[in-house]
């Protein structure tokens, strides 16, 4: 029997003065899951998000969290969930161990500051005003904060957006440990490579409506989105070389350089090679890359554009 999922949605629909936001979305995340909610800028996550947690009431749909009816119980959700916003805001002298504490107040259960600034890296700033923290160590103390209550979900929504290469890093490597110690994660972003690494799954979600869902792999292995192909030659190859294979889309020569797209790089590669050993021209390099979680992306989200 398959165990019951963390997050249940189904048919969830939420517009602002007319425009639909949401419309209609489905999906289930399994217990301890990192589920990746992708789309561009106005697509709907931030929204769908802060509709599960509670911030914003859904017109329709069903929203079960952690086997809680979200929409008729949401004060006890809130109990079993861990949030982190786009932007945190405390006040600025309040220090990580004054915030931890006080954070602990709203809960139930809670567990204790100096465990939290230990497992976040926070014990040397545990008295500084935060004021006075890295925009990474901001970001530490906001999955602190979130870990204040035990929750067996977390939501984060964009929590890399703003950080440097190496606090983004760290962060990526705080949301793995997290799946390692059995909480199950879902987090919006529109950086396609942070998704690849982190998530079990994800849904592509584009003008309110999911587009896809799968596994990053899956995804990629399904899609009929090209190859690319990139090859270097010697003496330098011309267009016309390339105009008699069929399905090369499109065609760019950059000096002995030749990058093209196809749907089926093994056919177009044994007649390119039968063509190229012909003209006695020689292969000094060739790489194929296949399609990636972004050009899937891509070409979903361009679908239906005017």
């Amino acid at each position: 029997m398959s165990p019951t999922p963390k997050v249940r949605v189904g048919g969830l629909r939420k517009a602002y003065a007319g425009l639909a936001a949401v419309s209609g979305i489905d999906f289930t995340i399994a217990p301890g899951e990192i589920f990746g909610l992708l789309g561009p800028n106005g697509a709907g996550k931030t929204t769908t998000l802060e509709c599960l947690v509670g911030l914003r009431h859904p017109d329709e749909g069903e929203l079960e969290i952690c086997g809680v009816d979200a929409r008729r119980h949401p004060h006890e959700v809130k109990q079993k969930i861990g949030v982190v916003l786009q932007t945190t805001s405390l006040q600025d002298k309040i220090t990580p161990r004054e915030a931890l504490t006080l954070f602990a107040a709203f809960y139930r259960q809670s567990t204790p500051a100096a465990d939290l600034l230990a497992r976040f890296g926070l014990v040397e700033k545990a008295d500084v005003p935060v004021e006075r923290l890295s925009g990474g160590q901001r970001q530490r103390l906001a999955l602190a904060l979130a870990f204040v209550n035990r929750p067996e979900l977390v939501f984060l929504d964009e929590p890399t957006t703003g950080l440097d290469p190496q606090s983004r890093r760290e962060l990526h490597e705080l949301i793995l440990a997290l799946r390692r110690d059995g909480h199950t994660v879902l987090f919006t972003t529109h950086h396609l490579e942070e998704a690849e690494k982190l998530c079990d799954r994800v849904a592509i979600i584009d003008r309110g409506r999911i587009v896809a869902t799968g596994a990053p792999r899956d995804l990629v292995a399904a899609s009929r989105e090209e190859q690319s192909v990139t090859i270097r030659t010697s003496p330098p190859l011309g267009a016309d070389v390339f105009a008699a294979l069929p399905g090369l889309t499109p065609v760019v020569v950059d000096g002995d350089t030749v990058r093209f797209q196809t749907k089926d790089a093994t056919a177009t590669l044994a007649a390119l090679t039968a063509r190229l050993r012909e003209q006695r021209v020689e292969i000094r390099e060739l790489t194929v890359r296949k399609a990636s979680l972004e050009d899937l992306f891509l070409a979903l989200t361009r679908e239906g554009e005017p």
